[in-house]
């Protein structure tokens, strides 16, 4: 009589334990690549028919948005999109892709405003669901998951039980489309992931993350068809089953599923990772510290007085001693930094996604004064005697008290944001803007002298992101239209266009002023003879790098000529025989502008938070 009730209990305890670690069955909806403000406008209707249509349905749980939530991340198309999204009856999850992020007026921190995170963790019927923001921030290069999300996932991981059922959420595929798609895999394969959703392609798509089986989701627009579409998701016992649902139209059946239970992922599997078998090619170059900060560093670290000072993408300022790389201070601001720092006298002076500009005292890093705009400050300083020059998202460039931090003037009429640094030159400060236009002013009132474009309605052909250059009366800037262009500096009208060398952003000047360097999107450096009258090509070097986008300026010290690429290599090369003098791989993800210190020593920063100083 006593055996039974046991056996009955254990049974019953069974059968719990089985539901918490096996999950239960539930259905949710994927929608992804939203892009609203894009060109057509019809990405609103799309987004509008979907939100309504899943209010329609009784059976789904909650909605996973998989970036590319706008088309550039402005704060107009991220509160549009949020005002359709909150009409949902149900909860949901949101991540930002790589149009929400690259061109983003606040680097972010609107996005993260507005929907409260950029990333997310919950748990539903024995399930965790993790999903990371990725996409490259502020400046072009490949996909990347930030190193704030890299670190906050490892500490979700480990709060979670190895069998425990995860999903995986990112914009990107977890492959080469993101620099680090190891440091995900990695670490998902040590546990019991079931499987990884992602848009970003546009196209439903089956894929296999070194054994973690992947979906790529359709996008939610209609394309050429007359809806759009997104993903019924349904987790039924041991089976994911995928289908698209066209509001308005019906389902397919479904078109994809998923096996899921216990994940073996083979240990001894060897797969595909960045090599740095280049080091060994030139051993002269010898790493004296590396420093890896807790979020990405998109901007070039400035030096003084034996202290290297940058910024990273969580807002923090941090100064590291030039001999051994460790930590002298920190100062917190609440946006993220893409500003590269500029120093006068005794302070260090950058700007903040959080719409500050800040003055601190290089040696304690205490406040000394901020100023604050109307919206984030993602460009970099310039300094012109006791003024800092400085270009925010809230359509202005300023003149700033260096000392006090007091306005000089304001100029403003700028429809974009502001990211890259300023050029002085010949009374003049001249900058791009994501609105289509370079513009130049008096250095002293603030008046705009001319202002220039390219002729094409497209904001994303801006010139944005490079650091003008100029000789004897000409600016030179390249765009991701691939022109280089010479401008008449006293007028602005154009001189004469080349997309010979398919530069796209990244540009360089001679120390004698006689040769503009250009870093090709496909392993050539180039060289065109500085004048007005016609763009003559002088020579082109074969580095072998490789595809190339990254906006990193090519700088030229006592003769050699250095710059970085997206995948982590610092290159140095000889202008006058053309040949390599060295290379040296720091990680897989971009290269921001070197800042060489001496003829024989720079400090690099990459996207993914390694500050080195190189030694040569």
């Amino acid at each position: 009589m006593r055996i039974f009730p046991i056996k009955f209990a254990l049974t019953i305890l069974m059968i719990f334990l089985a539901l918490g670690s096996y999950g239960q069955d539930f259905k949710f909806a994927l929608v992804t690549d939203l892009h609203i403000g894009s060109p057509n406008g019809v990405a609103e209707e799309d987004l509008q028919r979907t939100v309504e249509d899943i209010n329609k349905q009784t059976d789904l749980d909650f909605v996973l948005l998989t970036g590319d939530i706008t088309e550039m991340g402005t704060e107009e198309e991220i509160a549009t999109a949020k005002a359709i999204i909150v009409q949902l009856n149900i909860p949901y999850y949101i991540i930002p892709g790589n149009h929400d992020t690259g061109w983003s007026e606040s680097g972010g921190v609107g996005f993260i405003q507005a929907f409260g995170d950029d990333k997310f963790v919950f748990e539903h019927k024995g399930y965790k669901f993790i999903g990371t923001s990725s996409g490259p921030y502020v400046r072009m290069s490949d996909g990347h998951i930030p190193r704030d999300a890299v670190v906050w996932m490892d500490s979700v991981l480990r709060a979670t039980p190895t069998d425990q059922r995860i999903i995986n959420v990112n914009h990107y595929p977890l492959d080469n489309a993101l620099d680090n798609w190891y440091e995900a895999t990695d670490r998902l394969k040590n546990y019991n992931t079931q499987f990884s959703v992602c848009g970003h392609g546009h196209n439903n798509k089956v894929y296999d993350f070194e054994g973690i089986p992947g979906v790529m989701s359709r996008s939610n627009l209609r394309a050429k068809d007359e809806v759009g579409g997104y993903q019924w998701i349904s987790i039924e016992s041991d089976t994911a089953y995928f289908q698209e649902r066209n509001p308005g139209v019906g389902t397919k059946d479904s078109w994809h599923k998923i096996a899921l239970g216990k994940r073996e992922f083979d240990p001894n599997q060897v797969y595909i990772r960045p090599s740095f078998d280049i080091n060994e090619k030139y051993p002269n170059v010898k790493k004296r510290w590396s420093y890896h900060s807790d979020a990405n560093v998109i901007s070039t670290p400035a030096y003084t007085d034996g202290k290297v000072i940058f910024g990273n993408a969580v807002g923090k300022i941090e100064t590291l001693d030039k001999n051994t790389g460790e930590v002298i201070w920190s100062f917190e601001t609440d946006g993220g930094i893409f500003s590269s720092p500029v120093i006068s006298n005794d302070l260090v002076i950058m700007g903040s996604g959080d719409g500050n500009v800040y003055a601190l005292e290089h040696a304690s890093g205490n406040l000394v004064w901020k100023k604050s705009f109307e919206k984030a400050v993602l460009g970099s300083p310039e300094l012109y005697g006791d003024a800092v020059l400085i270009g925010g998202s809230d359509g202005t460039f300023r003149s700033i008290d260096v000392n006090t931090g007091a306005e000089n003037w304001t100029f403003e009429g700028i429809s974009g944001p502001v990211v890259s640094k300023p050029l002085i030159y010949d009374n003049m400060i001249v900058f791009g803007a994501w609105d289509r236009h370079l513009y130049a002013l008096n250095i002293e009132t603030g008046v705009l002298l001319w202002k220039w474009d390219n002729g094409s309605p497209n904001r994303m052909y801006s010139p944005a992101m490079c650091i003008p250059v100029a000789h004897e009366g000409v600016i030179y800037i390249v765009a991701p239209d691939r022109f280089l262009t010479a401008i008449d500096s006293k007028s602005g009208k154009t001189l004469w266009r080349t997309n010979e060398a398919t530069v796209r952003e990244s540009i360089g000047i001679s120390d004698d002023g006689s040769l503009i360097y250009g870093k090709t999107m496909n392993d050539d450096i180039v060289a065109f003879k500085t004048g007005e009258s016609e763009a003559k090509l002088a020579w082109r070097m074969d580095c072998g790098f490789g595809y190339e986008h990254v906006p990193s300026m090519l700088i030229e010290k006592e003769g050699r000529v250095f710059f970085g690429t997206k995948s982590g290599v610092v290159y140095s090369i000889d202008p006058k025989s053309q040949e390599i003098n060295w290379a040296h791989k720091v990680d897989n993800s971009m290269v921001n502008t070197v800042n060489v210190i001496s003829g024989n020593s720079l400090i690099v920063a990459t996207m993914d938070g390694k500050v080195e100083l190189l030694e040569f």
